[in-house]
């Protein structure tokens, strides 16, 4: 299980959103949510579309979840020298393909909006 994203909402509480994979398939749980299934391919294609290439100096040692087949999901928390915060990002990495990275938060929405979608 990897947290992708933590907000806290209106009345205080943190509000977690983590993926996991069980049996081959992709599950995205908001909170103390039940999980739901991703649609096949869901991950692969945001990220396709938000990512943008890796810098190859980049370390990536941060958490991570092995999504199978030689995909790999990471968690990169940078603070740049112009930020107070730090940010996080999620690094999509897969056989034969660059790694692209962008905002968790980013991610994060797009995913939740594909669940709910797919359990309509």
């Amino acid at each position: 299980m990897l947290t992708i994203s933590e907000r806290i909402l209106d009345d205080g509480t943190l509000e977690t959103v983590t993926l996991d994979v069980r049996g081959g398939e992709l599950s995205v749980r908001i909170g103390s949510g039940s999980p739901a299934r991703l649609p096949d391919g869901a991950l692969e294609r945001v990220m396709t579309r938000y990512g943008k290439p890796l810098a190859a100096d980049i370390r990536l040692d941060g958490p991570s979840l092995d999504l199978g087949g030689g995909a790999v999901l990471r968690l990169l928390r940078h603070l740049a020298r112009y930020d107070v915060i730090a940010r996080d990002y999620l690094v999509w990495s897969a056989p034969g393909r660059e790694p692209l990275a962008e905002l968790a938060v980013a991610i994060s929405a797009a995913l939740v909006h594909l669940a709910r979608l797919a359990g309509d």
